[in-house]
């Protein structure tokens, strides 16, 4: 593929999943205007319809196809008609974008096991699953990426967001075992960390949070072209932002220098974690 080409990616057949989120709508309008042929996954139909309507007036002339599939990705009987609606299509899928997921800001003590279970499943064994019942088909392509899209929050655990952190780094991990599980294959298994970027996923009292902590927060478009880079290049991970990306690779040799740093920000988070 080309980087100058407006079409550098006609060959490219992405299924993306949380595709009508802010981050998966600016995925969704990259990648289609780069020739893509899309298959977006959301829980909302109404949203499916808008954003696919959306892209094909924004490109008239284009020939690449969207497809949409509305489902909840957390059950398996669903997931099962997802893959025999992909065997319908006249494409196989070559790359899975698992961009889905759900965030909230409580500490511990407050957040319920409903909670819990809902942001570990959207976020870890959904993708998880996904990835597995989608194999077969990556593996029958000459080549096929999947790309999971973390968190900062994937490599620094943070407080007010355990389960989310939870979430992310399990996902980290499992990117990174099945990275290497399938280094003989035909397929690349990447991992793309953003940190805070401006979706709905950012409710006010998180704005707020941010606001107080002076954490830069980025457009969904720059994720986007952050995710196009990744998708090119051979390397299996991407994180977003300074200092965030000096403050990942610092918790990973020396936890306790950032742990302290984030300690002293625990009354502030506190603050605005205990806000009803």
């Amino acid at each position: 593929m080309t980087n100058d080409s407006s079409k550098d990616m006609k060959n490219c057949n992405v299924l993306l999943t949380g595709a009508t989120g802010g981050m998966g709508r600016a995925f969704s309008q990259l990648l289609f205007s780069k020739g893509a042929n899309l298959v977006l996954i959301g829980r909302d139909k109404s949203k499916l319809t808008l954003l696919k309507n959306e892209l094909l007036a924004s490109a008239p002339q284009a020939t690449n196809i969207i497809d949409t599939f509305c489902l909840d990705l957390t059950h398996t009987e669903q997931r099962t008609h997802l893959v025999e609606h992909l065997t319908t299509l006249p494409f196989e899928i070559n790359l899975l974008i698992n961009n889905a997921g759900i965030s909230q800001l409580s500490f511990f003590e407050q957040t319920t096991d409903s909670d819990i279970d809902r942001i570990i499943s959207t976020n870890t064994i959904a993708p998880i699953k996904l990835t597995q019942a989608l194999l077969p088909m990556l593996l029958r392509q000459p080549s096929a990426q999947i790309i999971n899209i973390g968190s900062t929050f994937g490599s620094i655990g943070f407080p007010g967001y355990s389960a989310y952190c939870t979430s992310k780094f399990a996902l980290r991990g499992f990117s990174q075992t099945l990275s290497r599980e399938l280094s003989d294959t035909n397929i690349s298994v990447k991992y793309l960390s953003p940190r805070a970027t401006k979706t709905a996923l950012i409710s006010e009292q998180i704005a707020q949070l941010n606001k107080a902590l002076n954490t830069t927060s980025d457009s969904p478009e720059l994720v986007a072209k952050e995710l196009l880079i990744l998708i090119k290049q051979q390397g299996t991970e991407r994180y977003i932002g300074w200092p965030e990306q000096l403050f990942v690779r610092l918790n990973a040799l020396f936890p306790a220098v950032v742990g302290k740093s984030i300690i002293k920000q625990l009354p502030i988070i506190r603050k605005f974690a205990y806000q009803s």
